[in-house]
């Protein structure tokens, strides 16, 4: 009997109100696989990410993580479970100096619901905490260069590599990146790829790289999966949807149509 997948989703439903955002939605994710997600902006990509990681509860569908079952946990419970996300726009807290952030990334493994606790937690762990955040000094010595200055008065690049060094402290499995080339220069995204590659070829670190930009996304990762309006309909191997004449009109703006597919790749749900 084959393992469980390191992540499953099966059938995910995300709503904001009642409009869906997300609907119905299966994926899985083999553990130090690098997988993306794509899409149009607007898709469900970042919807995806929140019903998994715990922000929103879906509605329906199941999350599981190396066969255990998430769906609508707590972020932080989901967090000590082996997966984290670097949110889009890298959210850091820009009057805070670097190492405050990265530190945060392991409190907020040892958050739960209550404060002191957690609080407690943290200082009792103190020492292995410190041996982590030497760890990621050693895998991005530009952070420990930068470990006193305030956040927000770090480049872009510099940024996204804080929010990647934060979700690294609470020692993932798997790491679910949100829109890493927003905003950044192409040598600041290359730079920052080579470490993600690094990072999974080396560490073992899974990744799943959500991403509207197709080609940086395909070029990363092995296999992906195409979201338009919050449906799954297209997977397969990148090579082959590089390919396809559908995916390459969806970079020039075009919508998708699944009966344009080309053999080899799989259509999600039917609409």
């Amino acid at each position: 009997m084959s393992a469980a997948p390191l992540l499953e989703i099966d059938g995910l439903v995300v709503k904001y109100g009642q409009a869906i955002a997300l609907d119905g939605v299966s994926l899985s994710l083999e553990a130090g696989e690098r997988v993306a997600l794509i899409g149009p902006n607007g898709a469900g990509k970042t919807s995806l990410l929140n019903g998994v990681c715990g922000l929103v509860k879906p509605a329906a569908g199941r999350v599981l993580l190396d066969g255990r079952d998430l769906t609508g946990r707590a972020p932080g419970e989901i967090v000590r479970a082996g997966l984290t996300q670097v949110p889009e726009g890298r959210q850091v807290f820009p009057t805070l100096p670097v190492e405050a952030n990265l530190l945060l990334g392991a409190y907020g493994r040892e958050f739960r619901h209550e404060l002191v606790s957690a609080t407690l937690r943290y200082i009792g762990r103190r020492g292995e905490i410190a041996v982590r955040l030497e760890r990621v000094y050693s895998l991005m010595p530009k952070l420990r260069e930068l470990r006193e200055r305030p956040a927000g008065r770090t480049s872009g690049g510099e940024q996204q590599m804080v929010a990647i060094g934060r979700a690294l402290m609470a020692e993932p499995r798997l790491l679910a990146i949100d829109e890493l080339s927003l905003g950044l220069a192409p040598l600041v995204v290359q730079d920052l790829s080579e470490f993600l590659v690094g990072l999974n070829e080396e560490e073992g670190v899974a990744l799943l790289l959500v991403e509207q930009n197709a080609v940086l996304a395909l070029e990363l990762c092995a296999r992906a999966y195409v979201l338009e309006a919050g449906r799954l309909v297209l997977a397969g191997p990148s090579d082959e949807l590089e390919r396809n004449e559908t995916v390459r009109s969806a970079y020039l703006g075009g919508g998708l149509e699944v009966a344009d597919a080309e053999p080899g790749t799989q259509a999600g749900p039917s609409s």
